[in-house]
């Protein structure tokens, strides 16, 4: 991935780059920004060491889905990104 990021998560925690929330329907119908639903898919950057005694299952570039209100938003370099924990990860696409 070209995505170079000066952080790096801790322990079972990773960084992800959610998708971009969807601008139309199926329909062709857009969406006002007001009514877009706050994605549940996304890519991760970074990924910690693990726990002591369980290892880290997803890596850097993969495509996941993860939990509504999982994770924390923050903003690095003007590009913003989750922090979350492994756990909160639902699948691995």
């Amino acid at each position: 991935m070209a995505n170079n990021v000066n952080i790096t998560p801790l322990h079972d925690r990773v960084i992800v780059k959610p998708a971009p929330a969807e601008e139309k329907t199926a329909g062709g119908i857009i969406i006002p920004d007001t009514a877009k639903e706050k994605p549940q898919r996304g890519t991760v950057i970074a990924a910690g060491p693990g726990k002591k005694d369980e290892p880290m299952t997803v890596k850097s570039g993969d495509t996941i889905l993860y939990g509504k209100y999982a994770g924390t938003e923050v903003s690095f370099e003007g590009v913003d990104y989750l922090i979350m924990r492994e756990s909160d990860i639902l699948a691995i696409i």
